[in-house]
């Protein structure tokens, strides 16, 4: 039933911004989507990270026959854009096997395995559709908040030493590697949630069942969430309302000053400037920081090559997210708390929300909000007194990752039980890649991946 209801929630939702892009005489993600059935797709890896969650559903042997299938058909379509002269890119063949499989699990199972195989579906879909659905909640965003409050960010970022522009020179200085290592860390963050995501659900074939909570659930309702708070903060970065196009990028007219990353804005009351109609207004909180937190946090229970590639991926999304100019550095705290607030909402709602997690769950909203009203109606008094809101700032974002890890220990021994020996076939399916505590001993680590 609850896949019932959220599956009508996401249609509607889906329909309500395809009617809104084509109010502004834009296709919506609909179209979008449709169109790369045939056309060229925007992104061939993020269609085959869609078709690696849907398969987690089937046998090994099913997996083969999908992968050999999606393969081929991207080799015809490959052929075909070569002798037309089209625009060169893979994935159709991806999502014509998710939605083949769609088609399989209508008209050829029953029951719960009709059930398992459209949820697997369901969770290849939710990647892409969520995709076109941020493109689409950006060009919102541009068309309807005429103005923006970067002078208040930039003010407010004097008390953390004005991160992006200092992080953007050490970027510039390191050359077209770093700069092409970062960007693709940042273009590619949906494939790093994938990895950990196949990790996770992992023995989601053998046991036919999903387990109660996984880095999907985290992604989507970031996802939903954060663009509302695009409209009430909206905000463009730095690059764009500060930048000359050091990266290839800037605000041109529209910046009030070509300054990043070289010079630092002055200290002056801010006030809300004009932007253009193109640029997304999607930086307060950092959506990229959001998800990178997240992939951090479901990576802490798989194995160590897994939770390295979880760290590095935090670290290099927070050099990108500032070293390009997109954020500035206030957004990230602000991330950071949002995805902590989200996460210990939805393992609270798992455990029947339990009265530490509701605890959590309200001192992180306080937190957020506090944070944007400080931004908003305190940025002068932030710039003018650094060495007390600077330090202020960070200890307010400590005291939300303290008390995530407090609870989330608190939380392991019934979040994560130990699996048991397979001996008989109506054994209880395992929770698995349910994440572990943020902190923990060696011997803890190890004990923790043998329960998944």
């Amino acid at each position: 039933m609850l896949w019932v209801a959220v599956s009508a929630v996401a249609i509607g939702f889906l329909v309500a911004l395809e009617a809104i892009a084509r109010g502004y005489g834009l296709p919506g993600p609909v179209t979008n989507q449709a169109r790369e059935v045939i056309f060229a797709p925007k992104s061939g890896p993020l269609l085959y990270a869609s078709m690696a969650l849907t398969m987690v559903v089937l046998t090994w042997r099913q997996r083969f026959i999908a992968a050999g299938v999606a393969i081929g058909i991207d080799v015809v379509f490959f052929v075909v854009r070569w002798i037309v002269d089209a625009r060169m890119m893979f994935g159709n063949g991806a999502l014509w096997v998710i939605l083949g499989c769609a088609v399989v699990a209508v008209t050829r199972r029953t029951g719960r395995e009709r059930a398992l195989l459209l949820k697997g579906v369901g969770l290849g879909l939710l990647l892409v559709a969520g995709r076109k659905t941020g493109d689409a909640w950006l060009l919102i965003t541009s068309k309807t908040r005429p103005t923006v409050l970067d002078p208040y960010l930039a003010t407010a970022d004097h008390a953390l030493g004005d991160p992006s522009w200092l992080v953007g020179r050490m970027v510039r200085a390191t050359g077209p590697i770093g700069t092409h290592l970062l960007d693709w860390v940042y273009i590619q963050l949906a494939v790093a949630a994938v990895v950990v995501t196949l990790y996770q659900l992992r023995h989601v074939a053998a046991e036919r069942r999903f387990p109660r909570h996984h880095l999907v659930r985290t992604f989507l309702v970031i996802g939903l969430l954060g663009p509302s708070i695009y409209m009430v903060f909206p905000v463009v970065g730095p690059v764009f309302a500060y930048g000359q196009g050091a990266f290839g990028t800037g605000g041109g007219q529209w910046a009030l000053a070509h300054l990043w990353p070289d010079v630092p804005p002055p200290i002056s009351a801010p006030h809300p400037m004009s932007y253009d109609e193109i640029t997304p207004r999607n930086c307060m909180p950092s959506l990229h920081t959001a998800w990178a937190t997240a992939i951090f946090i479901h990576s802490r229970g798989g194995p160590r090559l897994l939770r390295f590639a979880g760290t590095f991926w935090l670290i290099a999304t927070l050099g990108a997210t500032l070293g390009f100019g997109y954020h500035y550095g206030v957004d990230l705290i602000a991330g950071v708390v949002f995805t902590l607030t989200i996460e210990a909402a939805l393992r609270t709602y798992d455990r029947g929300w339990d009265r530490s997690g509701m605890r959590l769950v309200a001192y992180g909203a306080t937190v957020f909000v506090g944070l944007l009203l400080a931004y908003r109606y305190l940025p002068l008094e932030m710039a003018r007194h650094p060495w007390v809101a600077g330090p202020l700032l960070l200890l307010v974002m400590a005291s939300v990752v303290y008390g995530y890890v407090r609870v989330d220990q608190r939380w392991a021994p019934k979040v994560a039980p130990a699996r048991q020996p397979a001996q008989s076939a109506g054994r209880q399916p395992e929770l698995a890649g349910i994440p572990q505590p943020l902190s923990r001993s060696r011997s803890s680590s190890t004990s923790a991946r043998n329960h998944v």
